[in-house]
């Protein structure tokens, strides 16, 4: 083979790999985002990337130029010299420019994702075992988001499901935080047990929730869609079915949204008919209550006991979403560290130890305090009144008071 083919052959490798990288830039690379700050950290994170290639083609350059210049056959009589001033001089300075340079715009890039001043709205994140809880501060609107049904149940051993066929798996969730675009949005991030770490990549930023401690960070998304993240703090056995998924619409569509969410009309989310609404609402609270069931108050319920066909449905849907995953659909447990409910003791002993223990949790099992009084009852209804166990239904009530 001539000396050009030997060139050829790396140098077309070469642009194959590279055509083949640029096809894959977005895999390989970390995503620009839909934020200021994300597209202000990619360009800094391909700032310092070129400096370092430069930095690396500069060192192996003189690397192998110094094997090839200084070699034996040329130079069998070594050099004699210890040291030069003159290089050290240039090997220090040199270096601490390029920090220099790469230090001001990472500060500015650095300043800016703390300054979380002048956000147009607030949304509280509460990380729980395993599961986020948001609550849009002063609107009166919170709900948990968990793994969505789908995705839960492939995951579970033995389920005969192919994740591959499940749509975004262990990335979707029940219920998507939805926020404005073009809207400044600051999370203030805290946690119900153990630390966790909310993250969307395209936002370019994540924050850790510690119990106890409230962290913040902010973003403002310019373009609609669905923006994907997970927990990135190790939290328990179940860190890796706790997904983050964030919907962002447009301003007019977010506010039909949150009407919707608030059991209003778009009509009634206008602020000159706040005051009628207001009045509309005191005069008809009980039809309202009726109307919107699934926002009805827990004061509201234990006045009007349900029976335990509703109880058992509820049960059931709370069961699957929160504790199925550890006590089996079965109910038979993973024991030593999640006993069988089939003929317990604890679920079919003392009513309110029994709820106690769902509300405040215990050794691996964590406290469900975060779930309605209607969810617990039904929890507690449904599994002493499945798999063989006969005890009564509990009301509602029961549940808030004990909580007091």
């Amino acid at each position: 083979m001539s000396m050009r083919n030997w060139l050829a052959a790396p140098l077309l490798w070469v642009v194959a790999f590279a055509a083949q990288a640029q096809e894959d830039y977005a895999y390989w690379n970390m995503p620009k985002g839909v934020t200021e700050i994300s597209r202000d950290v990619y360009g800094l994170h391909m700032l310092i990337f070129w400096v370092v290639v430069a930095i690396g083609v500069g060192v192996f350059a003189a690397f192998f130029y110094s094997i090839w210049a200084h070699r034996r056959s040329r130079n069998p009589k070594p050099a004699t010299f210890h040291e030069s001033t003159t290089v050290e001089i240039v090997w220090t300075v040199i270096p601490f420019l390029i920090l220099i340079a790469m230090a001001i715009p990472a500060t500015g890039t650095l300043i800016k994702i703390e300054d979380s001043s002048d956000a147009e709205m607030t949304v509280k994140v509460t990380g729980y075992q395993w599961m986020w809880g948001y609550e849009y501060v002063g609107e009166d609107v919170s709900f948990i988001s968990r793994l969505d049904r789908e995705s839960d149940r492939a995951r579970q051993v033995g389920s005969g499901i192919d994740p591959r066929s499940v749509e975004n798996y262990l990335l979707e969730v029940d219920n998507r935080l939805v926020i404005p675009t073009d809207t400044k949005v600051r999370f203030l991030l805290t946690s119900n047990d153990v630390i966790h770490s909310w993250w969307v990549p395209e936002f370019g930023m994540k924050r850790d929730a510690i119990p106890g401690f409230i962290n913040e960070m902010w973003a403002k998304v310019d373009e609609p869609g669905v923006y994907r993240g997970q927990c990135t703090e190790l939290c328990g056995r179940d860190h890796g079915f706790m997904p983050v998924v964030v919907e962002a619409v447009p301003p007019e569509e977010f506010q039909r949204w949150l009407a919707e969410q608030k059991g209003e009309t778009a009509a009634d989310a206008q602020p000159e008919a706040a005051t009628e609404v207001a009045a509309a609402e005191s005069a008809t609270a009980t039809d309202a209550a009726v109307d919107a069931e699934a926002e009805t108050s827990d004061a509201a319920a234990a006045d009007a006991p349900l029976d335990k066909a509703e109880l058992m449905a509820a049960g059931e849907k709370a069961y699957k979403a929160n504790c199925a995953a550890c006590h089996q659909a079965s109910g038979q447990g993973m024991p030593p560290a999640f006993p069988s409910l089939v003929g317990s003791a604890v679920v079919n002993g003392d009513t309110a130890q029994y709820i106690m223990q769902v509300l405040n949790g215990k050794n691996a099992m964590p406290p469900f305090g975060h779930l309605s009084d209607k969810e617990i009852a039904g929890v507690v209804t449904y599994t002493r009144s499945s798999w063989g166990n006969e005890s009564g239904p509990v009301q509602p009530g029961d549940v808030a008071a004990l909580r007091q």
